[in-house]
């Protein structure tokens, strides 16, 4: 579980796809490896991954994470378009005390977004996200979105997708600031308006003929 509030970004060491997987290595700063254990959880650009390697010395400022990514997390993420020298969100797991600044996260990608468009005004930045139809009803106008782990508010609604409203903070501290016109962000949807409109949906074609 994760709460959205990305913690730093990381940047791609290297990626090598062997047999429909993914080995992803990450250089972190050493300060966001503390404390790991092989086999836990972190979410990368807000996708669930499990740490299968580590390195810290505790003279280094910085470390490296290993992760594999299977075939299904690959088609359903931007994971795969990774390149040597790409900065990644990333946040550790939710730990008892930890302070709930975003919302609740599972980790689990539904899709991915295309950016349309790009609005810089002074301080100012609008992103325009070109949204799978299948997934729009799940958006809701100032309700909840994960954007590659950042828990973001939803922008005015389009046709095909919604605007994101972002402030200097959350461009600075994560790689939407690095974002460009057609690349690909990762989105999880809150899972309480999933849950929800699912309801409804399946109430209305049982009880509605």
């Amino acid at each position: 579980m994760f709460t959205g509030i990305i913690q730093t970004k990381a940047s791609v060491i290297s990626t090598n796809l062997d047999g429909g997987v993914l080995r992803l290595v990450l250089s972190v700063g050493s300060e966001y490896l503390q404390h790991l254990d092989l086999g836990a959880s972190i979410a990368i650009n807000g996708c669930c991954l499990t740490v299968v390697s580590y390195e810290l010395n505790p003279q280094d400022v910085v470390g490296q994470a290993t992760f594999d990514v299977i075939e299904e997390t690959l088609k359903l993420t931007n994971l795969g378009e990774l390149k040597r020298g790409m900065f990644v969100n990333l946040e550790r797991s939710v730990t008892f005390g930890t302070e709930l600044g975003g919302h609740i996260v599972s980790g689990h990608i539904h899709c991915t977004a295309e950016i349309e468009d790009i609005v810089v005004s002074g301080n100012n930045c609008k992103i325009l996200l070109d949204l799978p139809k299948a997934w729009l009803k799940y958006i809701v106008y100032k309700g909840f979105v994960c954007i590659n782990g950042a828990s973001l508010t939803v922008g005015e609604m389009t046709d095909t997708g919604f605007w994101l409203h972002l402030i200097p903070e959350t461009l600075s501290i994560t790689n939407l600031g690095l974002a460009q016109v057609g690349d690909k962000l990762n989105i999880e949807v809150d899972q309480q308006t999933y849950t929800i409109v699912n309801t409804v949906e399946k109430y209305m074609q049982k009880h509605i003929q």
